[in-house]
């Protein structure tokens, strides 16, 4: 039997938390002892308007359960906000552990009818909010050599998902902002995941039909509270969450095809070989594929 997984005094800070994926999070997270700031704006899902209350309601229900938490209602899209946030936990409770970029906004369109009013606020929130928060707490990460990230992808930017090339965009970004992250965060301690879940909330109710019932938001929350607790050892890794299912998602790289002569003709002679997944390898990062490219040019 694995020990209970408990977090002793950790400061997380979850944004986006005033309901669904967040809300779970910070519940959880709260019950096993962690120190929680509930950051959300309270806006609507296409991000307009604010509601202050939705955090403080979050906060309510962890104090009653026995928890601490505070409530921040400052924006993750601009770094003035992102540093309040950071702030909001330092102000509370001394110290900052633990980032959960939850925080998103949908405005949906097929790609022929996006327009820069869809585009900017999507990775605004979902991208640079990330940056935002992020960037605010890791120089307290660091000269404490401890810390832990985990950011919420999807499958709708690493599989791809018709009309969400903003969403798509921002979400896929989030897969290379971590894995930079848990590079130069290994010798400070450190981790940076993420996740791509599927689950019922505001954003996706209308989407997942009866298929909604079985992936409520609690069932995401016991990984994104692994990933954050200090037992975590993986790092710069992407986990399919949905239902009660885990899985790792992986980027590989097969052998590939190598001419010392390339020329487009012989791209395309040897095309099988260029796309044969056997005997694939999953570089930890560039300078690991870096290593694969020395292998065959040798």
């Amino acid at each position: 039997m694995t020990d209970a997984l408990g977090f002793d005094g950790k400061v997380a800070i979850i944004t986006g938390a005033g309901g669904g994926l967040g809300r779970e999070h910070a519940l959880l997270m709260a019950s096993r002892g962690a120190l929680v700031v509930v950051n959300d704006l309270g806006g609507a899902v296409d991000g307009t308007g604010s509601d202050k209350g939705a955090a403080e309601r979050v906060v309510d229900e962890i104090k009653a359960a026995g928890g601490e938490a505070a409530a921040d209602t400052n924006s993750v899209a601009t770094p003035e906000g992102g540093a309040a946030i950071v702030q909001t936990a330092l102000d509370a409770f001394g110290r900052i552990d633990i980032v959960v970029n939850n925080a998103g906004i949908l405005r949906d369109k097929s790609f022929h009818n996006m327009t820069p009013d869809l585009w900017g606020p999507v990775l605004d929130v979902h991208l640079n909010g990330a940056y935002h928060v992020t960037s605010a707490a890791w120089p307290h990460m660091r000269d404490q050599s401890y810390g832990r990230v985990v950011s919420t992808a999807s499958g709708a930017g690493i599989f791809g998902n018709f009309g969400q090339a903003n969403y798509g965009a921002a979400k896929m970004a989030l897969v290379g902002f971590s894995r930079v992250l848990a590079v130069e965060g290994a010798k400070y301690n450190i981790k940076a995941n993420v996740i791509a879940p599927v689950a019922k909330t505001r954003m996706t109710e209308d989407l997942l039909g009866p298929l909604g019932d079985k992936v409520e938001p609690r069932f995401v929350s016991p990984v994104v509270t692994y990933l954050a607790h200090e037992s975590c050892e993986p790092t710069g890794r992407v986990f399919s969450v949905a239902g009660g299912r885990v899985a790792e998602i992986f980027i590989g790289e097969g052998p590939g095809f190598t001419d010392p002569e390339l020329s487009p003709e012989s791209v395309a002679a040897n095309w099988d070989a260029v796309t044969d997944r056997e005997g694939y390898e999953v570089p930890g990062q560039m300078a690991e594929e870096i290593g694969m490219y020395l292998k065959y040019l040798q």
